[in-house]
């Protein structure tokens, strides 16, 4: 007993299996995630080691090669690339993707044990750092203030870390441009000299005065006492009145020589929200927690948290990511919704009866619903771009098999069978068609599991999604769409006026489209050639178009976010980048208002123990911008057009070294704003400072650039002190306790601790400001001998003033410049090309090479892949079709719909002027398996009506005649299932709209020529077959009247 037939018998037992799956379905739904992306597995390991004191140069030859040869063994490694800067060097060793980062990390610990023992002895052990998703902020607070700015850290730190810091999946809250509170002892350099007294005196009286000292216990009687000395300052004022020395037999104190001032460190990060000073609060998850919810709680304690602060200091958001990830969400089920409709409207129209279509309705979901339970049981599943966008590709597919089912059953009750059989023999007529198109598409979509790369990891998801539903809706549509059908179908009776009325210009409509096909159909078949001529002219055409199009990696998302880098001249003073900045956040606020919700800026030195500051770029001369605007649907200009704009004020400040303006708030990634980037590769720095200055001014005059970076950074001046080590030697001095001197006097010596509600402050001693301005005085510090006579700096050496390379790049072990090029408004693949000619034209030294990364890199990456996908898709869809026809020519036929899937791809990407990308690439590769299946439906109906016996073109004209409505609808339910896509608007909609363009008009095309070409090809095809057969015939006829004629010669007479 088949499926079907036990399905149609047990109807309870049907139904409630199907129930069951969507229980555990929903239940699985209501336990998943949200989420952007499926969890990307990460594939870089960051290595930094070090070493105080030394200069880039130095650390390139002793820590960053030396670490870079034995690194570079690593299996599995793509890039290694380093930066050496003064002090440390970072390595990043970026791997291929797929490989389980826990396990390569540990091969890294090996090599560099290995290593260790090779490297200077100051060096420290080398940091292993995994990069995750989790270094990404999923929240960035901006906090506002006023008078409460001085003591803002503090406040924060007790108030909005720690309550957040506890939210379960939250993992570090910092907090960066709230200076911290600092005690400086301010000494004036010629009273002390007067009292003969110096820093380093000052700072160890400080540090023995600060104590709190345990003195043991003591018995008093009965009792037993313990025994405390409490020195330790209550305010930092009681420090003045220490007694640091004596002169002429008088104390002195700490304020004849100093001054006390209780403030903030000198040199910090600041941060101001839109004008106004405050801090800024980075919230980072923990790795695999689920970004929307955390940010969804951390968001609900902000109203509580609020009340906690003093009424000055007030919270607001700069970037919250999960907005971003629910509007995409929201705008993709919101498509799923039109979808659904749309589908259902299309199976009314054509089947007219309102029982087929609530079959069709319920059939929907069934298998939607079946794949949430696959995404529950895989690790990592959740409901994200790829997978909610799987839904809306699926919904036009689904209908299929159970539209050709239903369409059938639907026939056999109008000639008078009774339901239950009609569902059983309707079924089983076109069961194995259904099987084979399915098995087409799944085809095409499981090759999609083993695509490698950054792409693989977003169709990995896609492609096993799509096998679950496609495997699920044909057995749906073999056992529970003849149940339905067999409970509810019934031959019509007279229907209602009302019903009439409105069907009746439907279904006239719909009777005059067969027979105009028909006719047309006729005709086509007796005029074959003109049509396969015709049909091939089309298609050279349609390559023209190609030329036409750009190509990309992937589009630009449009998420409201905007990040700016300025940098003046390395060295400028804070005061100028703050002017500066100032300057731009009232141009930009006026200007976009009502379109700017947040323009958060930062300036300043970050502090070395914020983690989140230390990652990116800052220095006294470096602004970064954190610019957020309101959502696309509340403005009318687009995120790039804003950026545009931006690009063109900054050329208005010639004093800015690099401006840098970034779409999305972040480089790289998947929806960041393209770029080509020119690595320039070469030892010698003035040949490539060259090159790549040269690049730069040739690349800016490209149409579609709008900046060129230069990832090297200036010389930096500095002034250095040449010691005379002989002159040293003479006063008994050496050179490590000369700098000492220098660096308490201008950078400060830590002298002790002030202690204040458990928290610690740094009390540091040094020069007072207005005395550490100017060359000379450095060149007038005293530094003291053993014997205690003070000896100024000047008469020990001198200071000279140099520049000194601050960061030195490598990658794949050679030095690198990287010149990279942000487009707007260009197809990146135009772009590269004319790079690739301004390179050709230039005259590069010898030792100098040039080579292209960046998402070009990747693009070419993921095309190549996707275009070897599609001829292994291609042969195994013809593999399935030629074993369901037993026949090599019926596929062969049928696969001529393929390339013109492919030409109405490219017309459609050309009118509508979309780039070429993976994601159009995507929708081109799945329509190889939807183009077949009418092809399929087609040539199974024809060769029934042969083997009944008609003539080959009376069949083919019948079959194309009876096949017409399903193939239609099964076309037009793909094509507006996915209309919602191609025009959607809303966040996100940008990485989809190249699919759902490239479906379309790839569906489009090859459908109206299928349903014309493929009968022609097999007339055409059945015509040679059938002369073979006749010759054939005619042979056999030939030699037997030839054998009948010469019998008697043939065969010897019997013996008598």
């Amino acid at each position: 007993m088949s499926l079907y037939e036990g399905a149609v018998k047990k109807p309870i037992m049907t139904s409630l299996c199907f129930l069951a799956v969507a229980l555990f379905g929903l239940f699985s739904l209501s336990k998943l995630p949200v989420d952007l992306y499926p969890d990307i597995e990460t594939n870089t390991i960051m290595v930094m080691t070090s070493y105080a004191g030394a200069s880039a140069s130095d650390i390139e030859n002793n820590v960053t090669r030396p670490l870079e040869n034995t690194l570079n063994s690593v299996s599995n490694l793509k890039h290694i690339t380093s930066r050496s800067s003064e002090n440390i060097s970072v390595i990043t060793l970026e791997f291929e993707y797929g490989y389980d980062i826990d396990v390569l990390t540990n091969d890294v610990r090996d090599k560099l044990d290995m290593v260790s023992s090779q490297l200077p002895d100051e060096v420290e052990t080398p940091i292993i750092f995994k990069f995750s998703t989790d270094m990404i902020p999923i929240l960035l607070l901006s906090v506002q203030a006023e008078e409460s700015q001085p003591a803002l850290y503090k406040i924060l730190d007790d108030n909005i870390v720690n309550p957040l810091a506890r939210v379960p999946g939250v993992g570090t809250v910092s907090i960066s441009g709230a200076p911290k509170r600092e005690v400086n002892v301010y000494c004036d350099p010629n009273k002390l000299d007067a009292y003969n007294l110096s820093v380093e005196t000052i700072s160890s009286i400080i540090s023995a005065e600060n104590r709190n000292t345990p003195g043991g216990t003591f018995d008093v009687g009965n009792n037993t006492y313990s025994l405390r000395v409490e020195g330790e300052f209550k305010d930092p004022k009681e420090m003045e009145n220490i007694v640091v020395g004596t002169h002429n037999g008088a104390s002195v104190y700490l304020r004849d020589v100093a001054t006390v001032v209780d403030s903030v460190e000198e040199r910090a990060q600041k941060t101001y929200s839109n004008g106004v000073q405050g801090a800024m609060i980075v919230v980072q998850k923990q790795s695999g927690a689920n970004s929307v919810a955390i940010s969804q709680k951390v968001i609900d304690m902000l109203p509580q948290l609020q009340k906690s602060l003093p009424s000055d200091v007030k919270l607001g958001i700069i970037v919250n990511t999960s907005d971003n990830i629910l509007n995409t969400i929201d705008s993709l089920e919101e498509t799923i919704i039109y979808a659904m409709l749309f589908v259902i409207l299309v199976v009314f129209v054509f089947l007219g009866r309102w029982r087929a279509t609530v079959i069709i309705c319920i059939t929907i979901p069934m298998s939607l619903v079946a794949s949430f339970i696959y995404l529950g049981i895989i690790d990592g599943g959740s409901l994200n771009i790829i997978s909610l966008s799987c839904l809306s590709i699926a919904i036009g597919i689904v209908v299929d098999d159970a539209i050709v089912v239903l369409e059938n059953v639907t026939t056999h009750i109008e000639r008078g069978a009774e339901p239950k059989q009609a569902a059983v023999h309707g079924t089983n007529e076109v069961a194995i068609s259904v099987i084979a198109s399915t098995l087409t598409m799944i085809a095409v979509f499981f090759p999609l599991t083993m695509v490698s790369g950054m792409s693989g990891v977003l169709f990995r998801q896609l492609g096993w999604m799509m096998c679950v539903i496609m495997t699920v809706s044909t057995v749906s549509a073999l056992s529970f769409t003849p149940m339905m059908c067999a409970q509810l179908l019934r031959l019509q009776k007279k229907q209602s006026k009302m019903f009439i009325a409105f069907y009746k210009p439907i279904q006239r409509g719909l009777d005059a489209l067969d027979v105009w096909y028909q006719n047309r159909l006729n005709w086509a078949v007796r005029h074959r050639k003109t049509i396969v001529v015709g049909c091939a002219v089309f298609f050279a055409a349609s390559l023209f178009c190609a030329k036409y199009i750009g190509t990309e990696f992937f589009p630009a998302a449009d998420n409201s976010r905007i990040g700016v880098k300025l940098q003046l001249p390395i060295g400028a003073r804070v005061e100028r980048a703050q002017a500066l900045a100032s300057e731009l956040t009232d141009k930009w606020m006026k200007r976009y208002e009502g379109v700017m919700k947040v323009c958060n800026y930062t300036v300043g030195q970050a502090d070395s123990d914020n983690t989140f500051a230390s990652m990116q770029d800052n220095g006294s001369h470096i602004i970064s911008f954190n610019i957020s605007l309101v959502s696309p649907g509340d403005r009318d200009v687009t995120l790039e057009a804003v950026c545009d704009e931006m690009r063109e004020d900054l050329k208005a400040y010639p004093e800015l070294d690099k401006a840098q303006v970034i779409l999305g708030g972040s480089t790289g990634g998947m929806s960041a704003q393209a770029s080509a980037d020119f690595e320039v590769y070469g030892y010698d720095f003035t040949a490539t400072d060259q090159v790549s200055a040269e690049l730069k001014e040739k690349l800016l005059q490209v149409k579609g650039v709008s900046e060129v970076n230069i990832s090297r950074q200036d010389y930096q001046p500095e002034y250095q002190v040449d010691f005379d080590r002989e002159k040293l030697a003479l006063h008994g001095l050496n050179l490590s306790t000369a700098s000492s001197y220098l660096r308490n006097r201008v950078n400060g010596a830590l002298a002790s601790y002030y202690r204040e509600d458990g928290d610690e402050y740094d009390i540091r001693v040094r020069y007072a400001p207005e005395f550490r301005t100017k060359i000379e005085d450095l060149e007038n510090i005293l530094i003291y001998t053993p014997s205690g006579e003070g000896i100024r700096v000047k008469d020990l050496g001198k200071v000279v003033e140099r520049s000194a390379p601050p960061t030195i790049e490598r990658k794949d072990r050679e030095r690198i410049v990287t010149v990279s090029a942000v487009i707007s408004g260009a197809p990146l693949g135009d772009v590269v090309a004319e790079g690739n000619a301004i390179i050709d034209k230039m005259d590069l030294p010898s030792g100098v090479s040039i080579q292209i990364s960046g998402s070009y890199e990747d693009q070419q990456d993921s095309f190549s892949d996707l275009g070897t996908l599609a001829v292994l898709i291609v042969i195994l869809v013809f593999i399935v079709m030629a074993a369901q026809f037993e026949s090599l020519t019926y596929p062969f036929i049928i696969m001529f719909s393929i390339p013109f899937a492919f030409s109405g791809v490219l017309m459609a990407l050309f009118f509508t002027g979309t780039n070429l990308n993976v994601m159009s690439l995507l929708g081109g590769i799945m329509l190889i398996g939807i183009v077949v299946k009418n092809g399929i439906v087609l040539i199974d109906y024809i060769t029934l009506c042969r083997e009944r016996g008609m003539a080959v073109l009376h069949s083919v004209v019948t079959a194309g005649r009876s096949r017409l409505r399903p193939v239609l609808m099964t076309t037009l339910t793909t094509i507006l299932g996915m209309v919602p896509m191609a025009v959607g608007q809303g966040e996100g909609a940008e990485m989809w709209r190249p699919l759902g363009v490239a479906v379309i008009g790839g569906l489009t095309v090859s459908t109206i020529l299928t349903l014309i070409l493929v009968p022609v090809l097999y007339c055409s095809f059945a015509g040679i077959g059938i002369k073979r057969t006749r010759g054939k015939i005619k042979k056999d006829r030939e030699l037997n009247d030839y054998y009948l004629s010469h019998k008697d010669k043939m065969t010897k007479p019997k013996k008598q």
